[in-house]
């Protein structure tokens, strides 16, 4: 049958879209349809084929680490990061997730910070669903301010790990190691790398952005639901004229610095 003779732009339309192979007969046949609205239907679809291809692709890269780990007979590798180290205020969160072997759903799971708030907000109930096991810890300002920032994203590494209902027997973690007799690995820019810890990413950065929102509407004057706690222009400037808030984090030096001040002047 003479496809491009005989087929409207919408009828062609309808066919490209249950197209998911470049190579396919069809597709080269549609292609010699000269009209420009259908050049253009081609062109599209060839297009986010091979964004598809690429995303598989950085999918199963990013499933390497897993994969090598599975075969080795470690049925359940929990990756673990946090979100919250740098804030001037607000809790430091960390998640641990442990994904099943079968993470086709999980195309395009990436580092948090790359993610749109939308894609976030998608991932973050799909990994949920997906998941054999995911936990969620929170330390909070005066923990940080006792310990350490350091110290305390270790211990609430560790919690989400231990609270976790079925046992991982390896971890991987970003950039950190914790005190496990868990076997681990610490892996430079994890969240880009390992798909566990950049799906331990994406909850963390939803559950603390929703907890910073929140704070939002008991200091206002804070904007916290724009920048989460972080040192930006905005907040520095509202520490300068309101002070620090009971979530601020008292060791830091620009919260320690409006304290002492306001300390000085006797407010």
């Amino acid at each position: 049958m003479d496809l491009e003779n005989k087929l409207t732009v919408a009828q062609i339309k309808e066919i490209v879209d249950l197209i998911s192979d470049e190579n396919d007969p069809v597709l080269h046949k549609l292609a010699k349809d000269e009209r420009k609205s259908v050049q253009r239907l081609i062109q599209n679809k060839v297009k986010l084929i091979d964004k598809a291809k690429q995303a598989e692709i950085e999918h199963l890269k990013r499933l390497t680490f897993e994969t090598t780990l599975w075969k080795n007979g470690y049925e359940f590798i929990a990756g673990i990061d946090e979100v919250g180290r740098g804030p001037l205020a607000g809790p430091v969160v960390t998640a641990a997730v442990i994904l099943p072997r079968d993470c086709s759903r999980l195309v395009g799971v990436n580092d948090s910070k790359q993610l749109s708030l939308e894609k976030r907000k998608v991932f973050d109930q799909l990994i949920k669903e997906v998941a054999l096991e995911y936990s969620i810890t929170v330390i909070d300002s005066n923990e940080i301010d006792r310990l350490n920032i350091y110290e305390a994203t270790r211990l609430s590494m560790l919690k989400s790990v231990e609270q976790l209902k079925l046992e991982p027997n390896y971890l991987l973690l970003d950039a950190m190691r914790i005190d496990s007799a868990i076997p681990q690995e610490s892996l430079v820019k994890g969240d880009q790398r390992s798909l566990s810890i950049a799906a331990a990413s994406i909850i963390a950065k939803v559950y603390r952005d929703e907890m910073m929102i929140a704070y939002s509407e008991m200091f206002p004057e804070f904007g916290f639901e724009k920048h989460m706690g972080y040192g930006t222009k905005q907040h520095l400037n509202a520490l300068a004229s309101y002070g620090y808030t009971p979530i601020h984090r008292q060791s830091f030096s620009p919260v320690a610095n409006t304290r002492q001040a306001y300390e000085s002047s006797g407010q």
